[in-house]
């Protein structure tokens, strides 16, 4: 059985808006499993007016949606507009009713739209309402109300994506070198008790990894041989940028499929090979090979949260950005309800999304079950001298954000910085150094000025300068040293 949503709103102003809901249901893998959306302008033409077919959906539908701008809308015989007829239906009709206010200034809006909004928000009236600037921020509320509403059926919370069945799959699509290989590691890391030759039935039911003597969703993500036949959401998508901005062309972009043992590993895999290493030059030695900007530790661990706690009944992908400046993970989802931003800062339990894959993670040594690996993060980065991982929480994804050095533009503004030292900062950056010529290039000042300010960017400790005078003399941020091909 689908449930029937019914979206309401003035056509012409707010048709973006109306369209990113049915997009969104259409999707997302367990919203267009239980829901059906109509709007007015997919309907056929018919004979009845348009007036009786969108009050016979509303009537129709399980959930009204209304979406409320500025405009009230033209008004028919009865004084009043299709929205607030579709709206008076569906509380006459005892409808769930979810409406979303776009924008704040209620001062723009219609006087009747103005008078249908504060019966609307009135406690006792018991409507669910929220307010809007963008559509990612739609999207992201009507997600979370649809999920509720599904929570007070019960159809989502009896069970995990994990646990679930998946129903396409038999032992024919386990790809047995990995899972010989997965007994291998586990045996040797956490003392696994069964033998390498272990039936795979045996092996599965160990892992709980069965349900009704069926794969779940858990054994072909970690163990298929193509889980993303079954699973397209099931990606890692990697992008190497030439700035601090997503912009065209990117320098690289890979998608990793495969398990998500293999999403985890190619995806760290591209971020090492694109991260400098720092080398120190001696003389009459070879120089010295440093270890990453980010510490290893860092960004593995943050990507395997990613893969491991992300939902999978979202359409979208794992993605992760490597800027100039740092790196970015993103993955749809939030945090669990035990959890806050702030508690992953500290000691905390561990809260896993899904117990059925975190498990076998544990067993080949990519987790702790302890719920330390967001402060042995901050530890690290603090020992290496960056600013702490920032955990976010937006647009219906949890975003980790990792800082290749401590010269972030709120650093460098509260050193008291001006927006010419600034861009200086983001040019060395972007290209490991900067003469004075360069600086007086960058920012169109004469050489005595671009010497003033080279001397205080250097002062403060944020530039470093290389040589003594001259011609051959730039300047490094503080801190890093660069080889000849800036590796």
């Amino acid at each position: 059985m689908k449930y029937k949503i019914f979206i309401s709103g003035v056509q012409k102003e707010i048709k973006e808006d109306r369209f990113a809901v049915k997009e969104l249901i259409a999707e997302n893998v367990l919203l267009k499993e239980h829901f059906k959306v109509f709007l007015f302008e997919d309907s056929p033409a018919k004979s009845k007016s348009a007036k009786t077919t969108y009050i016979d959906e509303v009537r129709k539908c399980d959930i009204y949606i209304g979406i409320l701008g500025n405009e009230y809308g033209a008004v028919s015989k009865n004084s009043l507009s299709a929205t607030e007829q579709e709206f008076r239906e569906a509380q006459r009709n005892g409808k769930d009713v979810l409406i979303y206010i776009k924008g704040k200034d209620d001062n723009k809006r219609d006087k009747r739209l103005k008078r249908l909004i504060i019966e609307i928000r009135d406690e006792e009236a018991g409507y669910k309402y929220k307010r809007f600037n963008t559509i990612p921020e739609l999207k992201t509320n009507i997600y979370e109300s649809l999920i509720d509403f599904l929570r007070e059926k019960g159809i989502v919370g009896r069970q995990t994506f994990d646990s679930a069945i998946c129903e396409d799959a038999g032992f024919n699509d386990i790809n047995e070198d990995k899972i010989r290989r997965f007994l291998q590691t586990a045996k040797s890391r956490r003392n696994f008790p069964l033998d390498l030759n272990a039936p795979l039935k045996d092996i599965f039911t160990h892992l709980n990894l069965l349900k009704s003597g069926k794969l779940t969703n858990a054994a072909v993500l970690l163990f298929g041989k193509e889980p993303h036949k079954l699973f397209l959401q099931a990606e890692v998508k990697c992008l190497h940028l030439h700035g601090t901005e997503i912009e065209k062309p990117f320098d690289s972009y890979h998608i990793y499929k495969g398990t998500i043992f293999e999403q985890i590993d190619n995806a760290l895999g591209f971020v090492l090979d694109r991260l400098k290493r720092p080398v120190i030059p001696e003389p009459g030695k070879a120089a010295t090979l440093r270890p990453f900007e980010i510490p290893e530790f860092v960004i593995r661990e943050a990507i395997v949260n990613a893969v491991a706690h992300r939902d999978y009944y979202s359409s979208a992908s794992v993605q992760v950005n490597v800027f100039i400046d740092r790196i970015e993970i993103w993955n749809p989802g939030k945090l669990p309800p035990q959890l806050t931003v702030d508690l992953l800062k500290q000691p905390h339990p561990s809260f896993p999304q899904h117990p059925l894959i975190c498990e076998p993670f544990y067993l080949a040594g990519y987790i702790e079950r302890a719920g330390s690996g967001t402060i042995e993060m901050i530890k690290q980065c603090r020992r290496n001298n960056l600013p702490e991982p920032e955990f976010i929480q937006k647009m219906g994804h949890f975003v980790t954000v990792l800082r290749k050095d401590i010269f972030t533009e709120k650093y460098l503004s509260e050193l008291g910085l001006n927006e010419r030292q600034i861009k200086a900062v983001k040019y060395v950056k972007e290209n490991q150094r900067i003469t004075n010529k360069e600086y007086q290039e960058v920012c169109g000042l004469k050489k005595r000025q671009a010497t003033d300010d080279l001397k205080a960017l250097e002062g403060r400790g944020v530039f470093e300068r290389i040589g003594i005078t001259g011609k051959g003399t730039y300047y490094i941020l503080k801190g890093r040293y660069w080889g000849e091909r800036g590796i």
